[in-house]
């Protein structure tokens, strides 16, 4: 596994420098965007990594899948007459769809979705976003982890946009709480600071029919983890989903900080961090990683 690693890192690295760090987000404007780093957790709980693999990296978007996992915890099935299953094939942050479909988001990974399930967990949990943070402490074993209070704030300078979504759904009953508390919670979540190996091992129960590592905990039932990789494989790198189905095959979902998680299901998870991203929002190195991790071990879950 590690030489396996270490040929991934050598084959992408001279691309290191392509692509440009999410300025949108003025507090991740100045990351430094020449940092790579892979970690790989397999079913046994090892893990592998190169390069920059232990920094700590704003997780944001990867942050929805955890959120997501928590709600299907305490909501079941019910979750779904909420939120659906089905790629959206606009930006992640559009409104267009919610108006035409009465406010019942297209899938939890897009912005939406994602505040839907946000919406759920505020009213599940007296602090959802410590609740989200315990849960990828927990999974993950970093007692550590936290959120980075200066992009959470910047974030919620910068949030007319999804309390736009926000309230367009609550125009649709489909928003229980207020808009301006679930905003909080959302981007503190994204604001989570994790690695490349705290990621892999946190991600790691979605290879392995929703066990964690070594199978000493059931986080999600095998129905349940198959509806998530599911999820990722259609609609978990923005537009890049078809593309990223295409030559990589594997269930994955990025973060405009530059990570990217993926499953081998039966076999490992991984996390990839580079900051540079490409056209579609998702870490160039991050998809070229995948695209060789695939290559090299001949398997995809298509």
């Amino acid at each position: 596994m590690q030489s396996l690693l270490d040929n991934i890192y050598q084959e992408v690295f001279p691309m290191l420098g392509q692509g440009k760090v999410a300025d949108y987000i003025p507090a991740l404007a100045c990351v430094e965007p020449r940092q790579f780093g892979i970690a790989i957790c397999d079913n046994e709980g090892n893990v592998f990594t190169v390069g920059d693999a232990d920094v700590p990296f704003s997780i944001q978007s990867i942050s929805k899948v955890f959120n997501l996992v928590l709600a299907m915890n305490h909501y079941g099935e019910g979750l779904w007459d909420r939120v659906g299953c089905e790629p959206s094939g606009l930006p992640f942050n559009s409104l267009v769809q919610l108006e035409y479909e009465n406010g019942i988001p297209r899938n939890p990974f897009i912005n939406a979705g994602a505040l839907v399930i946000s919406d759920m967990n505020q009213s599940r949990f007296a602090s959802p976003h410590l609740a989200v943070r315990d849960f990828v402490r927990r999974l993950s074993g970093n007692p550590e982890i936290n959120a980075d209070r200066i992009v959470a704030d910047s974030e919620f300078e910068h949030r007319a946009r999804n309390a736009a979504t926000a309230y367009l759904m609550k125009a649709f009953n489909n928003f229980e709480n207020e808009v301006e508390d679930v905003l909080h919670s959302y981007f503190y979540n994204c604001a989570l600071e994790m690695s490349c190996a705290d990621l892999a091992r946190g991600a790691s129960f979605l290879a392995n029919r929703g066990y964690s590592q070594c199978g000493e905990e059931q986080i999600l039932s095998p129905k349940q983890t198959s509806q998530v990789n599911a999820l990722l494989a259609t609609s978990g790198m923005y537009n890049e989903a078809g593309s990223f189905a295409f030559q990589v095959g594997l269930p994955g979902k990025s973060g405009v900080g530059g990570g990217i998680i993926a499953m081998v299901p039966g076999r490992f998870s991984i996390c990839v961090f580079s900051p540079a991203l490409n056209h579609m929002g998702n870490s160039a190195l991050g998809v070229a990683a995948l695209t060789s991790l695939t290559k090299h071990i001949k398997w995809s879950v298509y």
